[in-house]
């Protein structure tokens, strides 16, 4: 029976070369030159270091323009909230995303159901299983919730026939 997995995870090879790529601009900027802004990755946590609010404000901007210029949606992104680290110095903690909360895959199994698709999906840790009798039903649950679900960064992959 044809299937496939709805997922959710972001590329780190390429969030990995992007916090390089931003740590390199960072270093070269005239406005940010002599600062100790940076971005620090610890597996699926970064951390964003910057003089002030504006220099922070910077480097996340770079940040989310090279990840998008990598193909790396930026809705991967968790930001937290930002922290005062003695002096005037400010850093704030980003989390990346992987996997489907359980209320995101809920959200996604109810969707492809209101949808009357011939598709039947399941939950399977973090990911979402959709199997179906033939090939064009589950490329239209996939263009059904590319549409209807906005929040979430969709791939689709283990495409089965």
């Amino acid at each position: 029976m044809p299937s496939f997995d709805t997922v959710s995870e972001a590329n780190m090879v390429d969030v990995k070369n992007a916090i390089d790529q931003t740590n390199k601009v960072v270093t070269n900027r005239f406005d940010l030159k002599g600062s100790s802004a940076k971005v620090e990755q610890k597996d699926r946590e970064l951390t964003i270091y910057g003089d002030s609010e504006f220099h922070l404000d910077q480097v996340r901007t770079e940040l989310t323009m090279t990840l998008a210029k990598r193909n790396v949606d930026v809705r991967f992104l968790d930001l937290g909230k930002i922290e005062k680290i003695g002096g005037d110095k400010v850093k704030q903690g980003i989390k990346v995303k992987n996997g489907i909360e359980t209320e995101d895959a809920k959200k996604i199994v109810k969707a492809i159901k209101d949808s009357k698709l011939k598709v039947q999906a399941s939950i399977q840790g973090d990911s979402v299983r959709v199997t179906g009798a033939k090939r064009d039903d589950l490329q239209g649950a996939m263009a059904m919730l590319r549409k209807e679900i906005k929040d979430l960064p969709l791939e689709f992959n283990n495409f089965r026939d």
